[in-house]
Formats: C-alpha cells, sequence, structure tokens
C-alpha cells in the first residue's frame, strides 16, 4: 500500500509530509532499549466520542506501569484528531491523509513505540481495575509468553467470547454451518471459537483478539511488524501464526479486564457491505499464505455457497417481511459473490 501525506502530533509538535520509507518497513531489525515498559497504540476512524472514553480509562487506570500512547487516526471526518489534539497533549497522535487499514496504522505507532512491549488496544474499549499493569506483570512472570490476551466484558456479568483457533477451512464450514453454534460444548464443533470455555480461566490460545493485545518487544523485533496485505480482518491470525511458528506462546488471562463497547464497531459497520467482503478477502489471504493453494480453493467454495444460500435466504425474508435488514445482508452476499468469480469490491 502506498503511503499517504499524515502528520504526527505530539505535544511536541512532530511533524511529517509522507510516511516515507521508516513506515514502509514491516521488520524491526533490533529492539530499541527503553525504560518505558508499554506503548499503547490505538487505531481510530471515526470514533471521537468512545476514543474519548477509552483513552481516559487508559490514563486514569494505568497506575503501576510507565507508558506512551499513540493514536493513529485514519483520516476520520469527526473530529476524532481535533479531540485528541485538544483534550489529550500528552498522547502522540499520527493523523493519516487516507484510510490506511488497522494493520498498516498499527505498524505506523510500533514504529515510532519504544517500549518493552506493545499493546494494541481498540478505541471502542475501557479499561478497568489497572489492566494494563495485570498484564504487563503477568508477561514478565512469563518469559516465553510473546502475547497477552485479556478478559473483555459486554456488561457487568456478560463476558466477550476472545482468544481463538487458528482459522483453517474446517473451522470456518463449522461457523458458517451454525454447527459451532449448535453443539458449543463440543470439543469438536465448538473449535473454532473454544465455545466449551468460559473465559474465567487462564488458556493458551492460538489467536489473541486485536482488541486488546500485549506484545513482547522481543517478539516483534524477531517476526517483524503485521502484514500490510491486510487492510482490516485476520491480521492479528496472521499475526499470531508468525509467532507461533517462532516458538512463542500466545495466552489468556482473566487477571486483567476491559469493557468492549459493542457499538464502537461503528467504524466498520459504517461501511458494512464493504467490510463483509473485505472480512472474507482477508481471510482468502490469511489461508492463500499460511496453508497452501489447495485451502485457498477450499476456502472460496465454502464461501461461494455460503454466500449463495444467504443471498436468496436474506432475500427472501426481506421481501415477506419488508425488512431493509434483511436487503442489506442479501446485497452484502451478492457483493460477495461478485468478488469471489470477479475480484471486484464494492466502493
Amino acid at each position: 500500500m502506498e503511503s499517504q501525506a499524515q502528520s504526527v502530533v505530539p505535544s511536541r509538535q512532530l511533524r511529517s509530509d509522507s510516511c516515507g520509507d521508516l513506515l514502509q518497513l514491516r521488520t524491526v531489525s533490533a529492539p530499541r532499549v527503553s525504560e518505558t515498559d508499554v506503548a499503547v497504540v490505538i487505531v481510530s476512524w471515526n470514533t471521537r466520542d468512545i476514543l474519548r472514553g477509552c483513552l481516559r480509562s487508559v490514563f486514569e487506570q494505568t497506575q503501576r506501569v510507565s507508558f506512551q500512547v499513540f493514536v493513529i487516526d485514519n483520516n476520520s471526518q469527526d473530529g476524532s484528531a481535533d479531540m485528541v489534539r485538544a483534550e489529550f497533549p500528552d498522547v502522540t497522535l499520527i493523523a493519516n491523509a487516507e484510510n490506511r487499514g488497522f494493520a498498516a496504522a498499527c505498524n505506523q505507532g510500533m514504529q515510532l513505540a519504544s517500549a518493552r512491549y506493545t499493546l494494541l488496544l481498540n478505541p471502542d474499549t475501557v479499561v478497568l481495575d489497572d489492566a494494563i499493569s495485570h498484564s504487563v506483570r503477568y508477561a514478565d512472570l512469563h518469559l516465553d509468553v510473546g502475547v497477552v490476551g485479556c478478559q473483555v466484558l459486554e456488561a457487568e456479568d456478560r463476558i466477550t467470547p476472545t482468544g481463538f483457533s487458528f482459522p483453517s477451512p474446517f473451522n470456518l464450514f463449522l461457523a458458517l454451518s451454525g454447527l459451532s453454534r449448535a453443539f458449543p460444548r463440543s470439543r469438536l464443533f465448538g473449535r473454532p471459537e473454544f465455545s466449551w470455555w468460559d473465559r474465567r480461566s487462564e488458556r493458551d490460545v492460538d489467536v489473541v483478539t486485536g482488541m486488546f493485545m500485549l506484545v513482547r518487544r522481543e517478539a516483534i523485533a524477531q517476526v517483524g511488524l503485521m502484514d500490510e496485505a491486510y487492510f482490516v480482518y485476520s491480521e492479528e491470525a496472521d499475526w499470531c501464526y508468525r509467532f507461533a511458528q517462532a516458538g512463542w506462546r500466545r495466552v489468556f488471562t482473566p487477571s486483567a479486564r476491559i469493557v468492549h463497547l459493542d457499538g464502537g464497531a461503528k467504524s466498520t459497520k459504517q461501511a458494512s457491505k464493504k467490510m463483509f467482503v473485505q472480512l472474507q478477502k482477508s481471510a482468502m489471504i490469511y489461508h492463500r499464505k499460511n496453508l497452501g493453494l489447495a485451502s485457498w480453493w477450499l476456502l472460496k467454495l465454502i464461501y461461494i455457497a455460503s454466500n449463495f444460500v444467504r443471498m436468496i435466504a436474506w432475500f427472501v425474508l426481506s421481501v415477506v417481511k419488508r425488512d431493509n435488514g434483511s436487503w442489506h445482508k442479501s446485497a452484502a452476499a451478492k457483493a460477495a459473490l461478485v468478488f469471489h468469480f470477479t475480484g471486484s469490491e464494492p466502493k
């Protein structure tokens, strides 16, 4: 992806007219020495109000570790960047002139960071009870762990499932067919999301969910930054796959907790048809890169069959119920079919 004009604006007013060669690097040649414990990297796109709450929680709830905060704004049109400049002068802001996607924006923040750990944190989250310090302490006590995830709450008494199996055609089939939902206690059918596990206990996982992802600096130095071929979705699965190949554990621990504001998915719902196609495109990239051509073709066939059924079923529901939501879902499935047959993506 070619870089576009951006500005980097912390309280000390750094600026640049181009991302430059530095921000196109995908590997880190050597870790930089720093006394800072954590670099918190937050990517934002039109999430001003929830971003404000997220940043407040980071500063108010992070008490026992030193930290720096980077916000990478992907050309928001809602005043997100101006809000950060005005209300959080200690935050380093990177204001992109275009939406560069999640992986590329994360890389921008990581290339400027110089801490012992990097925390990728979604803007639609609220940090609870010094969660960042708890995560750092866990990582410091387990030197073979490269990535730490935390417990994520939807509400005070409801835990959001995070921490998953690596993507595969079989896991996708289980999810799309409904078998994983129909038999959540089954170790076979529930394997895509470990649906039998209540997230109240520590566990090694394949993929730590990117909404809260604490990564050791040495692990990043070994495997490199995120693959910018992923605009959004699957980038953390790909990264975790590379960490696994390099021998780093990925662990979920309930000792740290955050709240996920589901309405914050606004940043992807703003272009739902496009994002539905992007979800499948990213999965295809992952399978071709990591699992080979046969898996790529099998995944493509599964997606074609699933999208065809979805398109017909949601269209019928939209007619019977006169429901615009069902019509939009049918249109998204149609757009995905067009993508799989022609490579064309919705604008």
